[in-house]
């Protein structure tokens, strides 16, 4: 049996002579859900011979239902289900009992294997932003974490770190575009780390979200473990228009560095002063912590001095002053 392999317009097109022999073409990874696969032989097809052209799933002996004939007087063509195949799952191309015009069959079947590529994005719902670049959501009724890929956002709820400069701002931003949003998660590369959480791009408003984190200087480029990612030059782009106008982050002199974060960074050049930090606040919740509302707190007096604890007047993570006359929870006696 003499036969090749070339890719024609999208589809694999396996070329033979007939008579032919039982083989094994070999295997395909990476094959997409809508493939359609094109058999060339080396003469005219007798169009009444496709019985014996099928495909099964792997673990299975029953024949998939899709459409299968002659694009072409010497090409068969077998069309994906109109369902697709579904993603990482493995399938074997059968192809047996053709005849030629002339009346030329082949004597035994041959197969190609192949593989469906992973499914790389989900449809969800934020139930819960964490902070800057991670975020709750409940995907095919679980709730999962997600953890932005490419983007690091300065710290707010580190168990041994301090809130860093610019951390509220991008939970903030983060709330504001996200909460409660349906988005798309779109993998690239591995799809969870090594917490467990999922690590995605996160389109929201068919806008992708972690590129505007760059844009608006609340987030550095980083993680770029396992690279080449489909977004990496636009993303880079993006940091460096926000670099040059030095927006947010880079507004602070020294402050953004490989490694992530300079907290030594003077609070003078982050424009915020000392009712910024939670030097001083004595309340029953962490500034940095769970978000918080005007029910949680019996005063007035004590939900203004959370509110400037965690950043106000200048930032507002937990939206305490819904008119942003730096007054918190006014309705409170």
């Amino acid at each position: 049996m003499k036969w090749k392999s070339l890719l024609l317009s999208a589809m694999l097109v396996l070329s033979f002579a007939l008579p032919a022999n039982a083989a094994s073409f070999g295997s395909e990874p990476g094959v997409p859900t809508d493939k359609t696969w094109s058999v060339q032989f080396n003469t005219t097809i007798d169009e009444d011979s496709l019985d014996e052209v099928y495909v099964t799933k792997e673990g299975s002996s029953a024949q998939l239902q899709q459409s299968i004939s002659l694009s072409s007087e010497d090409t068969v063509s077998i069309e994906a289900p109109d369902e697709g195949y579904q993603p990482s799952q493995s399938y074997t191309l059968h192809i047996g009992g053709i005849t030629s015009s002339a009346g030329v069959s082949m004597t035994e079947e041959t197969t190609y294997d192949f593989t469906i590529q992973e499914e790389n994005k989900k449809s969800a719902t934020v139930t819960r932003v964490v902070d800057g670049d991670t975020i709750e959501v409940n995907v095919d009724g679980e709730t999962e974490d997600v953890r932005m890929l490419l983007v690091d956002t300065p710290e707010t709820k580190h168990p041994s770190k301090p809130v860093q400069p610019f951390g509220p701002e991008a939970s903030e931003f983060a709330k504001e575009k996200l909460s409660g949003k349906e988005i798309t998660l779109e993998f690239d590369g591995p799809k969870r780390d090594k917490y467990d959480r999922l690590l995605a791009y996160v389109w929201v408003d068919d806008k992708n979200f972690n590129k505007m984190l760059l844009e608006e200087g609340l987030a550095r480029y980083a993680y770029v473990y396992d690279p080449p990612y489909t977004y990496s030059q636009e993303f880079m782009k993006a940091q460096n228009r926000a670099k040059d106008a030095e927006k947010g982050i880079w507004s602070i002199d020294g402050y953004v560095t490989e490694d992530g974060f300079n907290s030594d960074a003077t609070e003078e050049e982050t424009g915020t002063g000392d009712d910024n930090t939670n030097d001083g606040y004595t309340g029953p919740y962490d500034p940095s912590g769970d978000d918080r509302n005007c029910g949680d707190f019996d005063t007035q007096e004590e939900a203004q001095s959370f509110f400037e604890a965690a950043g106000g007047p200048d930032s507002d993570p937990h939206r305490l002053d819904g008119d942003g006359n730096g007054v918190a929870c006014e309705s409170l006696p």
